[in-house]
């Protein structure tokens, strides 16, 4: 862990206000976050991973299945926090990976994708993920404010993340239209700076953290994939998670 290069961090807190105890949900008999830290252990360019909590019960379920597990702080405001206070445990760390705890279908290949574009782009701070969104209307999934869409530059770099439906066609449509995904991918120092930052005004418009680094004039490359890893933000879809699980 001390001389890790690049470090793969999951974030699990336990106070969701609507699914507290998320991580340690059982589906198909183990909990939720261990499907997550599985799906990373099949990564090649991760140096370490770690799960990253505020409280004693994920931290005791993670070690128990062979996870290392990080306690930080319980009063965070971001994912992006946690891992900024994480990642004081990998002093030589200088890419780190935040892997959401919720998405137990998560594709080992594009985290290893958005370490290469890291490790191959020095001056990049940041890197994140999108897929294509099919078929866009104004309703379904474009019209969906939970949905977050992204724009992209012709160099693959963010110009806007959004709730809305954009870009809005009023002609032909001619560009893609792209489904953002909750992975990122930070330079360690940017990082630190990063969470040093007060929220911005779109930041806090949208409710979109990402935003705050677009408003800073800081790049984001954006790996595109075909992959969708549903996440969990109910019990129901945890039913759902379980019946993909078991039919791949």
């Amino acid at each position: 862990m001390m001389n890790a290069k690049v470090v793969g961090l999951i974030p699990a807190r336990w106070g969701s206000s609507r699914f507290p105890g998320k991580p340690l949900h059982p589906i198909l008999g183990k909990p939720l976050v261990q499907h997550v830290w599985e799906r990373v252990s099949l990564c090649s360019r991760l140096d370490a991973a770690a799960i990253a909590t505020d409280d004693e019960r994920i931290r005791a379920a993670a070690e128990a299945f062979g996870a290392a597990a990080i306690m930080t702080r319980s009063d965070h405001p971001s994912g992006s926090d946690r891992l900024a206070e994480a990642v004081r445990h990998f002093p030589g760390a200088e890419i780190v990976v935040n892997i959401q705890g919720d998405e137990p279908l998560i594709d080992p290949k594009l985290i290893d994708q958005l370490v290469d574009e890291m490790t191959g782009s020095p001056s990049l701070k940041m890197a994140t993920a999108a897929c294509p969104l099919e078929n866009p209307s104004l309703g379904g999934d474009f019209g969906d404010k939970n949905v977050v869409k992204v724009v992209l530059s012709l160099s693959r770099d963010a110009l806007y993340f959004s709730r809305s439906p954009v870009p809005f066609a009023r002609n032909a449509r001619k560009s893609p239209v792209y489904r953002h995904l909750g992975i990122y991918a930070y330079r360690r120092d940017f990082l630190e700076q990063y969470v040093s930052w007060a929220p911005t005004p779109l930041e806090t418009t949208e409710s979109l953290e990402q935003l705050r680094a677009l408003e800073h004039g800081v790049r984001i490359r954006v790996v595109l994939t075909q992959h969708v890893a549903p996440g969990v933000d109910t019990p129901e879809q945890a039913e759902l998670i379980g019946k993909l699980l078991s039919a791949s």
